[in-house]
């Protein structure tokens, strides 16, 4: 009675997720409220004390690892912004063309998103759309390619989404053999609709009367201090995964050293400023516009697929999913993962990944060994599947939510090519095996 309570209030809950903005009630309210209530019931389950609190301190472990990362990262990408750091970027787009504006900006959106995780460079491609795009049509347009580019991008390295951070800080992938086997897949996922728009987008795009002039970049930063905290940032990300492969520690340690130094820098660049310019700068200032929301979000739906997990409803799952397809063939691998890759554009991803990484244990050898092919493929249809509805990925959401798109609109004009995209991606993984 009590697990199905459980599963009746994750259901309801993500309803809600899912339903966030015509409710208008924040997600992760939702998420927090579910977490909470399913560990709840789970304790009135007749289950040992003793026995609960160990499952529940063992799998905080887990999620702290995952959430100090995300902290840390977002952190470091609001203090790049918060110095105009992105405009060494921005500042050399000057075309009007859509077709070029297309590939130039769905390319930066895919390489950045590796970088710097899809959520993360899904916020700033939209302040940058709003700059460029005055037609309401072609920002959705562009917007749609963002998400795209943002997923297909984060999907092939180990700290580009959400889902890949979990299967690298979790030991399921590495970060050499995630970059080497799943970007070539994610390229396709790309370009496959960027292809098809090529053919389709015609003219040049409008863009505001109100353009920032070149001052906007002066004050209060100048360019060495601009270029100095952008290189440093992007520099720190991309040693994280060089830090874990070095010291064998997990990624949020590595993460923390790069936002320490840069916190040192930023403390020494501007010591000498006015309190109201450090304030701006420093990372004590940037903190306030980290998104705290999206944090308590993902401490939620992990909670709450803990909960699941120790439950035993993901072991029920995981025996069904392997019965009905043949979990240990590679017909079946390719099954379960495209369903779940499809099913992570309804509900969000993470906790479709946290789920598959409770019901499937890491095996020393075969499909679901470290870098083995399960997980390998998880990565990909996880991170990508989700493009096709805009509900589907923190990236999207967060578009949809800074530029107001419809989302019936989106189901017309880019769920289609997101799913033309996720399959011609699965089929290029399918035939490099």
């Amino acid at each position: 009675m009590i697990t199905t309570l459980m599963i009746i209030v994750f259901v309801l809950g993500y309803m809600a997720i899912a339903l966030e903005h015509p409710i208008k009630v924040d997600k992760a309210a939702s998420a927090l409220l579910i977490g909470g209530i399913c560990w709840a019931l789970y304790a009135f389950s007749g289950v040992d004390a003793h026995h609960m609190n160990e499952h529940l301190s063992h799998h905080l472990v887990d999620i702290a690892e995952i959430l100090f990362f995300l902290l840390g990262a977002m952190t470091i990408v609001e203090l790049i912004d918060a110095h105009e750091g992105f405009s060494i970027i921005t500042d050399k787009i000057t075309t009007n063309k859509k077709v070029a504006l297309m590939w130039i900006l769905s390319l930066i959106t895919f390489f950045f998103s590796a970088a710097l995780d899809n959520l993360t460079t899904a916020i700033v491609m939209s302040a940058l759309l709003t700059k460029l795009i005055k037609d309401k049509e072609d920002l959705w347009m562009f917007a749609g390619m963002v998400i795209l580019s943002a997923n297909a991008g984060g999907a092939w390295s180990p700290i580009g989404d959400v889902t890949t951070i979990m299967l690298w800080i979790g030991g399921q992938v590495t970060a050499n053999n995630i970059i080497t086997s799943v970007f070539l897949p994610s390229v396709v996922c790309a370009l496959v609709p960027l292809i098809y728009l090529t053919f389709k987008l015609k003219g040049e795009i409008t863009r505001p009367v109100i353009v920032e002039s070149k001052e906007h970049y002066t004050d209060p930063t100048t360019p060495f201090e601009r270029n100095l905290i952008f290189y440093m940032g992007v520099s720190g990300l991309l040693f994280v995964p060089i830090f874990k492969t070095i010291t064998h520690l997990p990624p949020y340690v590595g993460m923390l050293l790069s936002l320490g130094v840069l916190w040192l820098v930023t403390e020494v660049l501007h010591r000498s400023k006015n309190h109201e310019q450090k304030s701006q700068l420093s990372v004590i200032g940037v903190m306030k516009k980290v998104d705290v929301p999206t944090i308590f979000f993902f401490l939620g739906i992990l909670l709450a697929v803990a909960a699941l997990q120790t439950a035993g409803q993901l072991d029920i799952v995981a025996n069904y999913l392997s019965d009905t397809f043949n979990g240990q063939s590679t017909e079946g691998i390719y099954i379960i993962n495209m369903i779940i890759g499809l099913l992570s554009s309804i509900v969000d991803n993470v906790p479709l990944v946290a789920g598959a990484m409770g019901m499937y244990p890491i095996a020393e050898t075969g499909f679901y060994a470290t870098d083995g092919m399960f997980w390998e493929f998880l990565a990909y249809c996880a991170g990508t599947g989700g493009s096709v509805l805009i509900i589907g990925s923190a990236a999207g959401v967060a578009v949809m939510g800074i530029l107001k798109i419809d989302f019936i609109w989106y189901v017309k004009n880019i769920s289609l090519l997101a799913l033309i995209g996720y399959l011609s991606g699965a089929a290029t993984y399918i035939l490099m095996q």
